[in-house]
């Protein structure tokens, strides 16, 4: 099966019901072996794209990963970065902001540390957490001082969404390429793996109450999702929906979706004049020549 990233895209200005994107499809392998080469292949193209990015030195790449809990976001950077020179990426994890965090405006913390020219940034969980998981909890945005301007009730998620697609806007202009996957897991696999997290004693440190207490506002959470997905995703920084039922199907989506990207850029190493050409050949014919052998202490005369 051919994955076309198209079919997974949220259009721009298209409302989103995520009832009617799928956790799961039909899968793209056809047995363990053959996800295993798939992937590789996929993980070379990718190392070969990110050499090319980075010497072509005109755009930096940032992936988005947001999910509700277990959607399997580690597992996927783990496995499809893996072949990544670890030189040209950084993995950033936003959790709750620290005390410093909330005296800025909520997109301070994630711009700090946005990709350089070169190279690929990956966000798990990002700046969308302030209009996903303070939608569903508005009681949290009581600590963040917001000012009369931030306006209240539906206008400050309105007025996030347009500083979001106002940053990302930004971004795209000045060469960044953004784009954002919601890994779609549905609640009955959601319970299996949290049940699987219990089961297994090397998995018990990924369980928490705290993702059981979260679990109850499952129905506030996609209504998060479907809004923010609705209002932020743009034609350059477009959202993709990417079923997560199977994990090996979704690294497989994912990782075909970032090589379209990449592959979007038209990247190409920077060509060599006539003159450095010159300039490289005179430089290879003095290292073509033989050095003079090492003296032999022993044999050395004084």
């Amino acid at each position: 099966m051919k994955i076309n990233s198209d079919d997974f895209r949220v259009r721009e200005g298209d409302t989103v019901e995520l009832k009617k994107w799928p956790t799961r499809t039909k899968p793209v392998y056809k047995s363990k072996d053959e996800y295993h080469a798939l992937l590789a292949d996929h993980i070379e193209r990718l190392s070969a794209l990110q050499g090319m990015l980075y010497a072509d030195n005109r755009y930096a790449v940032l992936f988005i990963f947001q999910a509700m809990d277990a959607a399997g976001k580690d597992g996927v950077v783990k496995h499809v970065m893996s072949g990544v020179n670890p030189q040209g990426c950084q993995v950033f994890s936003f959790k709750h902001p620290s005390a410093a965090e909330l005296q800025h405006d909520f997109l301070w913390r994630t711009s700090r540390d946005l990709p350089e020219r070169g190279r690929i940034g990956i966000f798990n969980r990002s700046y969308y957490e302030e209009v996903l998981i303070l939608r569903v909890h508005p009681e949290i945005l009581q600590g963040e001082g917001l000012s009369l301007e931030a306006g209240s009730g539906e206008s400050i998620w309105k007025g996030r969404y347009q500083s979001i697609a106002d940053l990302e806007g930004h971004l795209y202009r000045n060469g960044t390429r953004i784009v954002k996957f919601f890994l779609h897991l549905s609640k009955e696999e959601q319970r299996k793996r949290f049940l699987a997290r219990i089961d297994e004693p090397d998995k018990n440190w990924k369980f928490s109450m705290a993702d059981i207490e979260e679990r109850k506002f499952w129905t506030k959470y996609m209504d998060a999702f479907e809004k923010c997905l609705s209002a932020t995703s743009t034609d350059t920084s477009p959202w993709y929906v990417v079923p997560a039922d199977d994990k090996e199907d979704a690294r497989l989506v994912v990782s075909q979706i970032i090589l379209d990207t990449l592959g979007g850029l038209e990247l190409q190493y920077p060509k060599t004049t006539a003159e450095r050409r010159k300039e490289l050949l005179e430089i290879r014919n003095q290292l073509a020549k033989p050095e003079d052998p090492p003296v032999n202490p022993e044999t050395r005369k004084d």
